[in-house]
């Protein structure tokens, strides 16, 4: 009798093992496409959302980047789009999953033994309010930590970009202590969400495991009662627990996603942010030729990080085609200002600058300074061969010939000539020359200015220098003083 039992029992078991096995597999390979695709759409989101935060950096104008700290900028480049993915990958994957099985959970629950389900359903909303209370301060403090974590990279970035002012004047100790004042501030932020987050985490738990408690009590005096089958009481109660097993997972899904909606709000404030001066615009005019005429009429200006100085006053100056005009002043007398002006990094406040005729702001910006070549104070050689940093800023082709009639007219194709790869250049309508040979000795000040003095004929050409030797083929002198034109 007993062997008849257990046969049947075997028997009776046989379909249900197999329905677990066929549900294991579809678990199985759900899980694993689930898993890749939620990952594969947060590196998808991520990349993109980096293309365009970096994008939109590059279309700022100059004031902007005036005003933003470039330590914060990296700062979020790197960490805050990693708490993006983390945020929007698996764990926005677990997040939609559990939300899934706690609904399955409660309607099954319901279904069986509704009696039950209610008591147990009773205790949700203080376990939501938990984990709401929970999202929010994580949120609040993740907001505040990245703060200073950006400050503190900023730091940082001061301190590696002017390494050798800082050991010039052995600073080491006193950035050090404003870096680590940073990091305080951040662990300080760190302590505070840890504080809040184990206090919700724990009134979570408590009542969680209260309500097990009063389940137990509660399912056998209905099974006592006969108010409901041994068997649906342990299917209700099971189907509770799962979905409480998912609730639970519930925060910490949460929390991830919460610090990439911080991590996004700070992203998209640049990314959705429209530049003044806007260098992806396709409108504008863009002349087959231009003249190289330039006139500036009452022009006012002051930089938006100073604007109780007045850098620019009432300059008014013409400067005709081909003609070669040297600012010469005090420093900070507006000379760079007037340059930078011309090539609309900034907009003047009042007056207008005109090329040809016509004002700056109708044409358009990258046309406008790819007409312009710059000679700086401090040239920067970017990380590529030497072909690639001459050509950088050349939209039309160049050929080899050109390049290396550029480099000899430079006094530089001896030199590059010697060098193991190889290299190109660019021809401008406008010139501008920013005490270009202010940090040379005297024998190669000599060969660079008969360099750019070659490259200055037949162009219009504005030079800021100090050095008499820098200005005396001028056509015209014009002597500047705090922010206005005093002499030509």
């Amino acid at each position: 009798m007993a062997s008849g039992n257990i046969s049947t029992l075997a028997n009776d078991a046989h379909p249900l093992v197999l329905a677990f096995v066929y549900m294991g597999t579809g678990v199985l390979v759900g899980s694993y496409f689930s898993q890749c695709l939620w990952i594969l759409t947060g590196e998808y989101q991520v990349r993109r959302i980096r293309n365009l935060y970096v994008h939109s950096i590059l279309r700022q104008e100059m004031g902007w980047f005036d005003k933003a700290e470039e330590g914060s900028l990296t700062t979020r480049l790197v960490t805050d789009t990693q708490l993006i993915q983390d945020g929007i990958s698996e764990k926005l994957g677990n997040f939609v999953l559990c939300v899934g099985q706690f609904v399955a959970g409660v309607v099954i629950a319901f279904a069986t033994g509704w009696r039950l389900a209610v008591v147990m359903l009773a205790a949700m909303p203080v376990l939501g309010a938990a984990s709401v209370a929970m999202g929010h301060f994580i949120t609040k403090y993740t907001l505040k930590a990245q703060n200073s974590y950006a400050d503190a990279g900023s730091v940082a970035e001061q301190v590696f970009s002017g390494i050798r002012t800082v050991y010039s004047f052995s600073l080491q100790n006193r950035f050090a202590i404003l870096y680590e004042t940073q990091l305080i501030k951040a662990m300080h932020t760190g302590v505070k969400k840890g504080l809040v987050t184990g206090l919700c985490f724990g009134v979570f738990m408590f009542t969680l495991l209260s309500t097990y408690g009063l389940s137990f009590w509660y399912g056998a005096k209905l099974t006592r009662d006969k108010s409901m089958a041994g068997q649906d009481v342990v299917v209700a109660f099971f189907s509770m627990i799962m979905g409480a097993m998912a609730f639970l997972e519930l925060p910490h899904n949460l929390a991830a996603v919460s610090a990439a909606c911080g991590a996004v709000f700070k992203i998209y404030a640049v990314i959705d942010r429209v530049p003044t001066i806007d260098v992806d615009r396709k409108d504008g005019l863009m002349s087959d030729k231009i003249l190289g005429e330039i006139e500036f009429k009452d022009v006012k200006f002051n930089y938006p990080t100073r604007p109780d100085i007045t850098i620019l006053k009432n300059l008014n100056l013409k400067i005709k085609p081909g003609m070669t005009i040297a600012f010469v002043g005090p420093s900070g007398s507006g000379k760079s200002t007037s340059v930078q002006l011309l090539q609309r990094f900034y907009d003047p406040l009042e007056g207008s600058i005109l090329l040809d005729g016509k004002d700056l702001k109708e044409y358009n910006v990258a046309w406008l300074r790819s007409k312009i070549g710059v000679v700086s104070q401090e040239p920067v050689l970017f990380n590529m061969t030497i072909k690639q940093n001459l050509l950088m800023g050349v939209t039309e082709q160049v050929s080899n010939e050109d390049i290396v009639a550029a480099c000899k007219k430079a006094n530089c194709h001896s030199f590059i000539s010697q060098l193991p790869n190889g290299y190109e250049s660019l021809n401008p309508t406008i010139l501008l020359l920013d005490e270009a040979t202010s940090a040379l000795d005297t024998q190669s000040e000599r060969l660079v200015q008969a360099a750019l003095d070659a490259a200055a004929a037949d162009r219009t050409t504005i030079v800021i220098a100090h050095r008499l030797s820098t200005i005396r083929n001028a056509d015209l002198i014009a002597v500047m003083q705090a922010g206005d034109l005093v002499e030509q």
